[in-house]
């Protein structure tokens, strides 16, 4: 058994993370399904307390950066009451990824019910607190856009009516009905405490794979996959756009508020879907929203970088600015400012790491 025994210091609302520009907090939301509304009020917060932007994550959520330590009580009753704060014991395992166009097209079963069941079902149970903040749940609708990226427990659908639960990644699965997966997700959450129970901080399902294979009724599988990003632009009456660098502007999450207010989801790939907003896209593209895919913009990303990161050599967005705006094709690339890679995508792509400054610029320059 592979134990980790470095500190889990994954930030949530109620436990910030230090870091060089303030505090940071992270705001769980489960398969990236919300609203305009409360994004906004998300953003008004963010402004209110820290930097003003919302940076997207990897895993559809959203961190709030450069706020004072310890965090005001006042933020922490402004994010309950905007709805992301449903459980204090829970809130760092509410780790859910969905795919992102469930219930807009395509994927053969809308998944957004199975989030809600699966979100309620980790906050009813107190044992399943004691899962690591880094412990995620996956969600796929059957297009196979979430299930090929690292994962812990998922569910993919084959049809409307059943799927396959999956342990540890896309490899192994065990045949359910739709009706029982949530309750079997939950079931191999129990065993996986109970088998990491005094062995140290084992974070992920990855971690034990002698207990995955020997769980019942799991099989090796081979199930086809997409890439994980979402399609920018117009689908299906939906306005898809990329988020540049994660950051979503104060002006941009007013606008979103604006023109799509109901429903909003935040993608994995750090972008938002925003149905029924299509004939608004050229708004969202005015504002620096992204919808087309071919832009530099929807091939860099980077870490939080300096000033805001201590451990980072360099101004990481800076970097990334400049490669975008050079005008060269770029393919994937991502910009980190230590070895830590924080933020990286998935999937294939060029890692642009910092052993210094000089070294950097060599790199970026013969990119």
């Amino acid at each position: 058994m592979a134990c980790v025994t470095r500190a889990d210091r994954c930030p949530g609302v109620l436990r910030p993370h230090l870091a060089q520009d303030g505090a940071v907090v992270r705001v769980r939301i489960p398969g990236g399904q919300t609203t305009g509304t409360a994004l906004s009020r998300l953003s008004r917060i963010a402004q209110e307390f820290g930097s003003g932007d919302l940076q997207l994550t990897s895993r559809a959520s959203v961190q709030i950066r450069g706020l004072p330590y310890p965090v005001p009580t006042s933020l922490i009753d402004a994010v309950r009451e905007a709805g992301f704060l449903p459980s204090e014991t829970h809130e760092r395992v509410r780790n859910i990824v969905a795919s992102p166009l469930t219930g807009i097209s395509g994927g053969a079963t809308d998944v957004r019910p199975l989030v809600v069941r699966l979100d309620a079902g980790l906050c009813a149970d107190p044992r399943l607190a004691r899962l690591p903040s880094r412990f995620l749940f996956a969600l796929d609708d059957g297009r196979g856009d979430v299930s090929g990226a690292p994962f812990d427990l998922g569910y993919r659908a084959v049809d409307h009516d059943h799927g396959w639960v999956l342990v540890g990644g896309d490899a192994l699965g065990i045949p359910v009905s739709a009706a029982d997966a949530i309750e079997l997700l939950l079931d191999l959450a129990h065993k996986f405490l109970a088998t990491t129970w005094g062995h140290g901080e084992v974070w992920h399902v990855r971690d034990l794979p002698a207990w995955a294979r020997s769980l019942r009724g799991v099989r090796t599988i081979e199930l086809p996959y997409v890439t994980g990003d979402t399609p920018l632009g117009v689908v299906a009456g939906a306005a898809s756009v990329h988020v540049p660098l994660a950051l979503l502007t104060p002006a941009q999450a007013e606008m979103v508020e604006t023109f799509a207010d109901v429903r909003v989801v935040v993608t994995p790939s750090r972008g938002l879907v925003l149905p029924g907003a299509a004939q608004h896209l050229p708004s969202f593209v005015a504002a620096g929203l992204i919808d087309d895919p071919d832009s530099p913009w929807s091939a860099i990303s980077a870490c939080v970088g300096g000033p805001s990161c201590e451990k980072s050599l360099i101004n990481t967005r800076a970097y990334a600015t400049a490669l975008a705006q050079s005008g060269s094709p770029l393919r994937r690339t991502h910009v980190s400012g230590c070895e830590r890679r924080c933020g990286a995508p998935n999937g294939e792509h060029l890692d642009l790491v910092a052993p210094g400054r000089s070294n950097l610029l060599t790199v970026a320059g013969e990119v």
